[in-house]
């Protein structure tokens, strides 16, 4: 089936939706079960869940599978561990806005990252798309008011969210290298079995502190959640959108994550929603429909350097 470009907006605001709930319950469940074990036991179940899925076509793609072994290693430790430890970690010490607000850095990332790393400088389409959607997030987080962001203040968590956002960019980056004709739920599979044997030694040293979870329905549930969710449908959507628009077009669907946290924190935690949160989320969408614009076609000499 011939996926549109409306098809394009649902499968990518899909994902942003999944992870804005990742944070509420990593922040909800922040003194039960300890950072280090969640993003750990997350990823274990994600993988026994989804592995008598994927056995057929880990077993048929499994030449390709080791050939790409390296850029398979770099998504599921960057975007997977490295993402997930940081930011269970992260928000033990600063606070969900301040997260939140950390999110906005990785479609700015990408696009840094990718000039970095040659993949190409974005059009000025992007830019604009970009920036306006930048400035929905910032109305969102500052509720409304510039001077809230001004006072905003950075701890050591931040800088931990920080390096998660980074890492993030270049999860987003590195899943163009995947090959086209493998099975998506088998390269799945197999970075979340990396992503797990990576942070079984963090999960580990915290136990060895005498850091244990403490079962109940609010973190059993949180567990569920977080695995299934956030760990199974919403990177095989990120990576079917990756795959179709880019990874700069695919980042920017990224910055509905507080809107959506917003609206999370109303329905589940009760807080009440402002026009700020009205108006963000139109700008948001301002940026995200400019930068998914089709291009009109280049009526300029070829290498003019116009477009």
């Amino acid at each position: 089936m011939k996926i549109t470009p409306s098809r394009h907006w649902v499968l990518l605001a899909i994902p942003p939706l999944l992870w804005a709930g990742n944070f509420v319950a990593g922040r909800a469940v922040r003194d039960a079960v300890p950072p280090m074990t969640l993003a750990f036991a997350r990823h274990l179940l994600a993988f026994l869940v989804l592995l008598p899925f994927a056995w057929p076509g880990l077993r048929a793609d499994a030449g390709t599978l080791w050939r790409h072994r390296g850029v398979i290693a770099r998504t599921a430790l960057a975007g997977m561990a490295g993402f997930n430890l940081l930011v269970y970690a992260a928000l033990h010490t600063t606070t969900a806005t301040n997260v939140l607000l950390l999110n906005a850095a990785i479609p700015v990332l990408i696009v840094l990252f990718g000039a970095m790393l040659g993949r190409g400088a974005p059009t000025r389409q992007q830019v604009a798309g970009m920036l306006l959607s930048c400035a929905g997030v910032l109305l969102i987080i500052g509720h409304g008011d510039p001077a809230r962001i001004a006072q905003l203040r950075f701890a050591r968590g931040d800088l931990l969210a920080f390096a998660a956002m980074g890492g993030f960019a270049l999860y987003s980056l590195w899943l163009r290298d995947l090959p086209a004709g493998v099975n998506r739920i088998g390269v799945l599979a197999a970075q979340l079995g990396v992503a797990a044997v990576g942070l079984l030694p963090f999960a580990a040293w915290e136990w060895g502190r005498g850091l244990q979870a403490h079962a109940g329905p609010a973190a059993l549930g949180a567990v569920l959640y977080v695995a299934l969710g956030a760990s199974l449908l919403a990177p095989l959507l990120y990576m079917a959108g990756v795959a179709r628009v880019g990874a700069a077009r695919a980042g920017l669907f990224l910055h509905l994550i507080p809107v959506f946290g917003a609206l999370l924190a109303a329905l589940l935690l009760g807080e009440s929603l402002h026009a700020y949160h009205a108006l963000g989320i139109a700008v948001i969408a301002a940026g995200l429909a400019v930068s998914n614009r089709p291009p009109r076609p280049c009526t300029q000499a070829a290498n003019c350097g116009a477009c």
